[in-house]
């Protein structure tokens, strides 16, 4: 029988605490899933966001393999954004006035049917350009409500303590399955084609509805407060509602500089869905399977942004935020410069940290300054700017990727990013007040 001296004793101790101390670290990644609640969205969004990105991809080379055509590449991503652009303010006012679970599972069963239209579409060998047309303009109506009210809803998850770490982990998935998506996407468009894609989108989303259903409706937080806080208040016709948020925005330093600074790198430098397979196909010369590698390497970087966001799981800064949108700008300008195709997806990983560094922090920041009876308008704007500026930089990068090349038009969309990262790191001081004062 073996026997343990003391001495072994003395030196084993301080080993188990920093194994209990790294366990520990390692579990505070995931503190936001202790709420019930936030587990259940959490791996229902798990399931149906790869669905989103097989399709995603799968759109893409549609329209490529149907048209050949940059310009309406850019046309099909700027539709599906655009009733974001007009819609979503109108989405905040319904995120809070309608109970959110409630307006997601509408969304969500309504993306679900557009997908299976698709695939029937295209299984059937009658899918023609402009049905693609029609529904990715109904899916930017769809996300339209589904946004806003996705990202106000949480908070009503997990509380205000565990905000940061939820918002980064929501990344963390979001980027996981942009991982997991596009590299199996494009390998099942090699081997299947792309009608596939479409089938398995339409079947994850069954996982999400079922998770909104299962949520528990008595444990979210700050359901009582709004209630009782809108019924102080007296009614509001849906313009006067939207002026409340917008004037809130308007007149709150923190909120208009990190809107303002997001809304011009979205527009100018968040466009790949139209860029990465003309990258793919005119510059790297990598086939399907390349482009979505590469849309998988942007993913892989987004990943690890994002747990590292979540591990950290620090107060959010006006700084952090900037310097996320500096690199990101600068990044971006070094990958539309190389021909190199290992380069290139070392360099768009290294893009996806950068962005998910500037708009996980960003989205953190305004979900801990807006109060709760505002949060869904507020959360309206950031996501109108956010991904509503999307159609108006995927019809200009498409135009000018049409007429120049890809590589001059993401060039000049991730100059413009980054002078606007620049811009706000001049103008940062009032927001930084306005953000330490709101924390207090």
């Amino acid at each position: 029988m073996q026997t343990i001296s003391s001495g072994d004793k003395k030196s084993s101790a301080p080993e188990l605490i920093v194994e209990k101390q790294q366990a520990h670290s390692l579990l505070r990644t995931f503190i936001a899933l202790r709420h019930r609640n936030f587990r259940l969205f959490w791996f229902g969004q798990m399931i149906s966001l790869t669905g989103t990105w097989m399709q995603s991809i799968g759109q893409a080379w549609l329209v490529l393999s149907l048209t050949h055509s940059a310009w309406l590449l850019g046309i099909v991503g700027a539709l599906q954004f655009l009733p974001v652009m007009f819609l979503s303010l109108f989405g905040g006012v319904l995120a809070d006035r309608l109970p959110k679970r409630k307006v997601l599972l509408f969304t969500q069963i309504s993306a679900m049917i557009q997908a299976t239209i698709l695939w029937a579409l295209v299984a059937t060998g009658y899918v023609q350009i402009w049905h693609v047309l029609v529904l990715a303009s109904l899916l930017g109506l769809t996300n339209s409500i589904d946004m806003p009210t996705r990202q106000a809803f949480v908070v009503e998850m997990v509380g205000r303590e565990d905000l940061t770490n939820a918002i980064a982990l929501n990344s963390s998935l979001f980027n996981m399955a942009r991982v997991l998506g596009p590299g199996l996407g494009g390998l099942i468009i090699a081997w299947l084609g792309v009608a596939p894609l479409f089938l398995m989108n339409a079947t994850s989303f069954i996982a999400v509805i079922i998770g909104l259903a299962l949520i528990d409706m008595k444990s979210l937080h700050g359901i009582s407060y709004l209630k009782n806080k809108l019924a102080d208040m007296p009614k509001q016709s849906t313009w006067q509602s939207l002026g409340e948020g917008l004037t809130y925005v308007k007149r709150t330093p923190a909120l208009f500089l990190v809107i303002a600074v997001i809304g011009v790198v979205s527009l100018f430098g968040i466009n790949f869905n139209v860029m990465l397979p003309l990258f793919a196909t005119g510059v790297l010369h990598s086939g399907p399977s390349g482009f979505g590698f590469l849309s998988a390497a942007f993913g892989l970087g987004s990943l690890f942004s994002a747990l590292w966001i979540a591990w950290g799981n620090n107060k959010p800064r006006i700084r952090f935020m900037l310097l996320g949108a500096l690199a990101f700008g600068a990044l971006e300008i070094l990958f539309a410069l190389s021909p190199i195709y290992p380069l290139s997806l070392l360099l768009i990983a290294s893009v996806g940290f950068a962005q998910i560094a500037m708009s996980a922090v960003a989205n953190t920041i305004i979900q801990s300054i807006a109060p709760n009876h505002l949060r869904g308008r507020v959360m309206s704007v950031y996501m109108m700017v956010f991904a509503g500026s999307v159609p108006l930089g995927n019809l200009l990068a498409g135009g000018l990727a049409h007429l120049y090349g890809a590589p001059l038009s993401l060039l000049v969309g991730a100059s413009l990013a980054l002078i606007a990262a620049i811009v706000g790191w001049i103008k940062r001081s009032s927001a930084e007040k306005d953000l330490a004062t709101s924390s207090n």
